[in-house]
């Protein structure tokens, strides 16, 4: 076998595989770190300014006997989960979210941003050159491209049953991505991450200083704030996702793909 077939056999790309999994190690350090952050100051306003006496949209609120979340003016009970929980001590604590999902474990808001912001800089590399590299390796116009056909209201809804009845491919289209499949990794990885990456640059005192134009797109450092809790809420429901339908789909054969580059379904063994 040929070189050149080789590597037409492969399901995940190097790029794509490598890019993959620094990407999972930086987005679990980033969101663990960034929860510390935001038990320096749990509550989320709209806007430039936010403190204590202004009307927060969204807050962790805690005492010694309740923890909750409010969002509006709906108020849900967290109490020994998220506001008020027990640490491994057994004593009562009252950080918005506990030691077992920040890092680090115990409260910091330095080491906090020092780990927030080295990993930062690492997600925001590796996603500008799987970015590049994407556009060369035609792997953006290869697996992502929606044709016209996929546009079709009649095909979006018949994926959609499909998902739902747990039926992820066609026979013969293991290698190809659904609709569904496209829409959320173009809305993932062309959308959602840069725009974390931009709000994140808009809290920076320093890019505000420099760049006051990005913090005025997005309306405020505090609207830059909650636009950001926002969008790591939804990568959190992107991630749920994507273990769920793995899981279903098989997950060690699944794994090994990303892992190894996996074989394309039809190929023929050397």
């Amino acid at each position: 076998m040929t070189a050149s077939a080789e590597k037409a056999e492969k399901r995940h790309r190097l790029t794509t595989r490598v890019w993959h999994w620094v990407n999972a190690l930086c987005l679990l350090v980033l969101l663990m770190s960034g929860l510390t952050i935001f038990n320096a100051h749990p509550r989320l306003y709209w806007g430039e300014y936010g403190a204590h006496d202004d009307y927060a949209w969204a807050a962790v609120g805690s005492s010694q006997t309740l923890g909750y979340v409010r969002v509006g003016e709906t108020k849900i009970e967290t109490t020994g989960f998220i506001g008020n929980w027990r640490d491994s001590d057994g004593k009562i604590q009252t950080w918005a979210f506990p030691g077992w999902a920040t890092i680090p474990s115990y409260y910091s808001l330095a080491e906090g941003r020092r780990w927030h912001f080295f990993f930062a800089w690492i997600f925001s590399i590796g996603l500008t050159i799987f970015m590049i590299r994407s556009l060369f390796n035609r792997h953006v116009q290869r697996d992502l491209h929606v044709t016209r056909s996929e546009w079709r209201p009649s095909h979006i809804w018949r994926s959609l049953k499909d998902h739902l009845r747990l039926r992820f491919h066609d026979d013969g289209t293991v290698n190809i991505y659904n609709i569904l499949q496209k829409f959320s990794y173009i809305g993932v990885i062309f959308i959602l991450l840069p725009l974390m990456i931009l709000t994140g640059l808009a809290m920076s005192p320093a890019m505000d200083a420099n760049w006051p134009w990005l913090t005025d797109i997005f309306g405020g450092r505090q609207s830059a704030r909650s636009i950001h809790f926002i969008g790591m809420l939804l990568l959190v429901s992107f991630f749920i996702v994507h273990m769920v339908t793995l899981a279903l789909a098989g997950p060690f054969k699944q794994t090994w793909a990303m892992i190894t580059g996996g074989k394309r379904e039809g190929s023929a063994d050397a």
